[in-house]
């Protein structure tokens, strides 16, 4: 599935794991460059505000499938 991340770049999500040492639930996703990358779930998923303030938008959020 493909994520938009808040400051614009398209990801697509390659799979849930899970890190080694202490079982954090982790998201592994690639970028458009084909850079792969790894973040804990509840930080992928999060609300973050946009630079300068404003409402807390998703972190990354389903990519439009058209």
């Amino acid at each position: 599935m493909r994520y938009r991340h808040y400051k614009g770049g398209i990801y697509e999500l390659v799979c849930e794991a899970m890190l080694e040492a202490d079982h954090t639930p982790v998201i592994v996703y690639r970028g458009q460059d084909g850079t792969t990358w790894v973040r804990p779930r509840d930080v992928f998923f999060e609300m973050v505000a946009p630079e300068g303030g404003g409402i807390p938008v998703p972190r990354f959020a389903p990519a439009d499938q058209a």
